[in-house]
């Protein structure tokens, strides 16, 4: 996926190739699963201390980017 922010990672082996937080075995999915859930960006911080705040302004990014990403598959069929 071109376009996406450095912070987030997709490597086929990795995850079963979902987009990671900078290469971790945490996914995008899982860090806004938590943020669903109700837990803040500080509580979430403090559970998984190796996440850093400037990996939540990623993640927004990567799922506001969604709707482009769809209408660039559309078109492409």
């Amino acid at each position: 996926m071109s376009g996406l922010n450095p912070r987030i990672t997709v490597e086929p082996g990795k995850m079963g190739g979902k987009p990671c937080i900078r290469g971790l075995r945490f996914t995008v999915y899982d860090l806004a699963s938590y943020l669903a859930s109700g837990m803040t960006e500080a509580e979430i911080l403090e559970a998984f201390p190796y996440l850093e705040k400037e990996d939540f302004q990623a993640v927004y990014q990567f799922f506001a980017s969604i709707p482009e990403r769809i209408s660039v598959l559309e078109t492409s069929r």
